[in-house]
């Protein structure tokens, strides 16, 4: 037995036809004319640690929405500890499963106020962030140590270099693990926001008693391709619009079927006269999971599509940056990236 499968794809991308001498290439007018960005959804919710936006890109091409994403993951810098010196440790997690906690803490701090740190360069008050942290645990009981005991250093590091430790007493300012030529807190942008984490109750350590931590976290500017501490995003992802048409008039127990089938609610049912009336209520909630076409005839009634140049984005911040300036930051990478292109080739 012998099944013969047609349309297995659909290809629209810009240029799939040249072979055929079709010309189905982008226009810029038609791009100017139909792409159009519309928000349909902000939170901002402090107790339920929310951020996020949810729009609606309309007249590009999945490759470009694709684009988007990936720069949002992995391009948009922000702040992340990235050293952590260790005075002392005598809790039961060890200093490199520490240190990897302390990475992930997200940051309220714009990373456009700092540089970006070379192998060469030495921390400075431009391109590092120093905080401090010392809990000890008294004789009863026992504490948690969260992240809102991360003490922010606007005057950099407070720990001595190994070689300035054994060195003869001077007059000379002893040297640190920080080269700041002023304190961060004099910068206009920093003095009226304080720096420290966006989320003050991430638990990082449980202490019994005389047991204690102390030390320094440096944080630099990175990238989410280096690492994933460093993404602004906690996800970022797109999907096509759903497109649910109703081929025919479904009316009386078919209606009322219809909209039982469906989990996500898509249907509703309006009166006209005496007769009932299924009709398409809630398409955007469709999730394309083909309930309201199981069974017999029922895709003869029901039509699922998807609107090829329509996608409905939703990003959510880790804190660093709001979405709205993320997408901008985003738009601004993906924009730096083509001039480079176009540049290459002149």
């Amino acid at each position: 037995m012998f099944v013969l499968i047609l349309k297995t794809e659909s290809v629209q991308y810009s240029g799939a036809y040249a072979s055929m001498k079709v010309d189905n290439s982008l226009r810029l007018d038609q791009f100017r004319s139909n792409f159009r960005v519309q928000v349909t959804k902000i939170e901002k919710d402090e107790k339920k640690e929310e951020d996020l936006i949810e729009f609606d890109m309309v007249g590009i091409d999945a490759s470009i929405a694709n684009a988007f994403r990936r720069i949002l993951i992995s391009e948009v810098p922000t702040m992340a500890i990235e050293k952590v010196l260790i005075a002392n440790n005598t809790s039961v997690i060890q200093d490199e499963v520490l240190a990897h906690r302390l990475g992930l803490i997200p940051l309220n701090v714009d990373p456009r106020l700092f540089e970006f740190m070379s192998e060469s360069d030495l921390p400075n008050e431009k391109n590092t962030i120093v905080f401090k942290l010392h809990a000890r645990c008294g004789k009863g009981g026992r504490i948690t140590v969260k992240s809102d005991q991360l003490k922010w250093l606007p005057q950099g590091s407070e720990f001595l270099l190994s070689t300035e430790k054994n060195a003869p007493s001077s007059t000379s300012k002893q040297r640190t693990y920080t080269s700041f030529s002023c304190n961060q807190d004099s910068i206009p942008e920093l003095r009226d926001k304080p720096i420290g984490p966006k989320y003050p109750g991430i638990n990082l350590a449980r202490l019994g008693p005389g047991q204690e931590i102390e030390l320094e976290a440096h944080a630099v500017k990175g990238m989410g391709k280096t690492h994933a501490k460093w993404s602004p995003v906690a996800t970022a992802w797109y999907k096509m619009l759903p497109e649910v048409v109703l081929l025919e008039n479904i009316e009386g127990e078919q209606a009322e079927k219809l909209k039982i089938k469906c989990p996500q609610k898509v249907f509703d049912i309006e009166d006209i006269g005496n007769k009932k009336r299924a009709i398409v209520a809630r398409p955007r909630e469709c999730t394309l999971c083909r309930e309201c076409i199981r069974g017999y005839g029922w895709d003869k009634k029901v039509a699922i599509r998807r609107v090829k140049d329509h996608f409905l984005f939703t990003i959510e911040s880790t804190g660093a940056l709001p979405p709205e300036v993320l997408f901008t930051e985003a738009v601004k990478i993906l924009e730096d990236k083509c001039e480079r292109v176009i540049t290459e080739l002149s």
